[in-house]
């Protein structure tokens, strides 16, 4: 029961209702740890396609180049260059062109 503390109505004080809310929350958080990290690779590869294509390339064309480059360098690392080091990421991008 003190598991399910903050439930709605009666999934806090009824047991097998809180045990059956408990259980499926446990199912819940095993789903979305590994939804995570396919959301956050989502949202690197959107701001890399958007920074890449104001730079004239696109998201395909850039890690395509990367890669013959020999750059080594992660889609998280990529996406926070693009957000918050332009220059840095236009240098990168002037690199492999």
């Amino acid at each position: 029961m003190k598991l399910t503390r903050g439930y709605y109505g009666a999934r806090k004080n009824v047991w097998t209702v809180a045990k059956n809310t408990w259980e499926k929350g446990l199912t819940y958080a095993f789903r979305d740890r590994r939804n995570k990290k396919r959301n956050f690779r989502a949202l690197w590869i959107q701001r890399i396609n958007a920074a890449a294509r104001l730079e004239g390339m696109s998201y395909s064309r850039l890690m395509g180049a990367l890669h013959n480059a020999g750059i080594e360098i992660n889609r998280k690392v990529l996406a926070d260059l693009a957000v918050n080091h332009p220059e840095a990421f236009k240098a990168i991008v002037a690199k492999v062109k």
